[in-house]
């Protein structure tokens, strides 16, 4: 029997960390969210990826990425089949929001159980409401995953109001960027669009698979700023993100979608 709910602190299992460690002052650091399965990781390297691409956007002091690997490994161990999340702090030190003399990271690692809905919404497909909370357009920290998530939080808020499964998300500028904790396709033809995460969002892990395997398909991809009316002659909308990992819409705001074509094709590969 495996214990779900786990915590590492640089590789030592503890679930405390000081009140002066700049995640807890500041929200500085980032984080990636993984599916464990039999006891692996799914899409290891591309997960330890987006954290060193994030790093080096946060300016961040050297990170210990071998024991990182080793901790996530031995977490997803840990829980067979579940979820595995990796967070990396700036650590304590400075003053105000210098960084002076942090020079030693804290590397988190924690895990939870495998959120079932998911094998639900697969078969009965997601609904998505249109929130009333827009993304700030940031492209100095556009597609990072910060810990700074307030505007999730708040998204998540309004969407627990709802019936819906997600959030439509827009930027302050009303175009679609993704969803509360997913990113965002649809599909016209084999034309296939997702959002422009330059100015706003997260790029997501399995984002970044899926236009991959449509860039070698007989699909066409573009990465488009788009008003949230594009879907509304879209013959098909998915959700994704690593746990998902995608998902088929049957409702965005107050559009419908029957079709399954691209979400059979894709949840082959992903």
């Amino acid at each position: 029997m495996h214990k779900i709910n786990r915590y590492w602190i640089n590789g030592v299992e503890q679930s405390l960390i000081a009140v002066s460690d700049r995640a807890v002052q500041f929200g500085d650091g980032c984080f990636t969210t993984a599916r464990a399965a039999e006891g692996k990781i799914l899409r290891l390297d591309d997960h330890l990826r987006r954290l060193h691409s994030a790093a080096q956007r946060l300016l961040m002091p050297e990170i210990a990425w071998a024991e990182l690997s080793s901790e996530m490994q031995f977490a997803a161990e840990s829980v067979g089949d579940g979820v595995v999340k990796a967070t990396i702090t700036r650590g304590s030190g400075g003053r105000g929001y210098s960084a002076a003399g942090c020079d030693s990271p804290n590397r988190i690692v924690a895990t939870s159980a495998y959120p079932q809905h998911y094998l639900a919404l697969a078969e009965q497909g997601a609904t998505l409401a249109l929130s009333p909370i827009a993304l700030a357009r940031n492209p100095l920290l556009a597609g990072v995953k910060h810990l700074n998530r307030l505007e999730q939080v708040l998204i998540r808020l309004h969407l627990d109001q709802t019936t819906a499964d997600e959030a439509l998300v827009l930027d302050t500028s009303g175009v679609l960027v993704e969803c509360c904790a997913a990113n965002l396709f649809w599909r016209k033809g084999k034309q296939v669009f997702t959002p422009d995460l330059t100015q706003a969002g997260v790029d997501g892990i399995m984002r970044q698979h899926i236009i991959r395997l449509l860039r070698q398909s007989d699909y066409q991809i573009a990465v488009v700023a788009a008003a949230p009316d594009a879907l509304a002659d879209a013959d098909e909308v998915l959700i994704c993100n690593a746990l998902m990992p995608v998902l088929p819409v049957i409702r965005a705001a107050t559009w419908t979608y029957g079709s399954r074509e691209l979400y059979d094709f894709l949840r082959q590969h992903c």
